[in-house]
């Protein structure tokens, strides 16, 4: 490409990309990132009011169930309950989510059209494909995290390997684990920037399982600067919208929850977290699916479909913003 890609291209491609097709990609965000946040936003309320419920308890209500020898057993069913439905909900909306934007971006990015029913069509056609790569994923990065967990385990439990011994309060072995969880932190670092853009690959490529993954670490070879820099910025926001959701309000109370005075501001810090959090998914899926151009870009494979799809050395990439078309010059490197 004419230029190294860097956050800030990649940002301010994706950021043109929606632009241009605003309406399109604010539908696809209402109907399934906003559903997710304000979820996500309002499920530590509701821990809330479920814990306050179970403490003060309803000894009418415990009286009529199986647990009134022990009312903690209904919080914790409660609890278990939800987090199965927030754990379903979250897997079922980012996968939609995922696959819908990341077909338009993709679109967007050579200048087709962009059609909302071609979208959500997409998003169902890749569910099943994206979630098995992800397990393959989670599977791998399980495997690499289980050795540690269970040497954690069995020198908790004072197993002591035969010939040694293990003396859990010395300052050597704390910092052998620490040297030990700073490794393993690394390469699960590594091995996510390795796989970052298996997700898009499965969109983009219809492919799946462990082929995404042969064909991400193909493609992040010289990029994972970019990917880490990425990952940071993103983190570092979505973190910050956790941190804020998730700040205890102590105006909400089950004996309270009536008086509206003492609610509307939970309410407003509920919708807006919500819509910041649905505008930073928005362009977290869009900014990998960018990325997964540029690094097509930088192995020369996106001059060649350009050259297929338009017969061009010189392709003009509409998109649609009523201003000068956005040229796009490709070249080996």
């Amino acid at each position: 490409m004419g230029s190294a890609a860097n956050l800030c291209s990649v940002l301010s491609e994706s950021q043109r990309i929606i632009n241009a097709h605003s309406r399109h990609f604010l539908a696809l965000s209402v109907l399934f990132i906003l559903p997710l946040s304000f979820f996500l936003s309002v499920y530590p309320a509701i821990q809330n009011i479920i814990s306050q419920f179970s403490t003060r308890g309803s000894k009418t209500l415990l009286s009529r169930t199986s647990y009134q020898d022990d009312p903690s057993n209904l919080f914790t069913t409660n609890s278990i309950i939800l987090s199965l439905l927030v754990s379903l909900f979250t897997i079922t909306f980012s996968t939609f989510a995922l696959g819908s934007i990341t077909y338009s971006v993709i679109h967007g990015f050579y200048g087709r059209p962009v059609k909302l029913w071609s979208s959500i069509k997409s998003a169902f056609t890749s569910f099943f494909p994206l979630l098995i790569t992800g397990s393959f994923v989670e599977i791998i990065f399980l495997g690499v995290l289980l050795p540690f967990v269970l040497l954690l385990f069995f020198v908790i439990n004072g197993i002591q390997l035969p010939g040694f011994e293990i003396n859990v309060s010395s300052p050597y072995f704390i910092v052998f684990l620490v040297i030990l969880g700073v490794v393993l932190v690394f390469v699960l670092l590594h091995l996510q920037l390795k796989w970052i853009l298996a997700q898009v690959i499965v969109v983009a490529e219809s492919s799946w399982g462990l082929e995404p993954l042969r064909r991400s670490d193909y493609l992040m070879k010289r990029m994972k600067g970019v990917a880490l820099s990425m990952v940071l910025f993103f983190g570092f926001f979505s973190g910050l919208l956790v941190i804020a959701s998730s700040f205890p309000w102590e105006g909400l109370h089950v004996g309270n929850i009536d008086s509206a005075w003492k609610i509307w501001p939970f309410v407003v810090r509920i919708v807006v977290t919500s819509a910041l959090q649905m505008v930073l998914q928005l362009y977290n899926i869009a900014a990998f699916a960018v990325l997964y151009m540029d690094c097509k870009a930088v192995h020369g494979e996106l001059v060649l479909e350009i050259a297929e799809e338009f017969a061009g050395d010189y392709v003009s990439l509409p998109f649609d913003d009523g201003k000068t078309p956005h040229f796009v010059s490709v070249a080996y490197i």
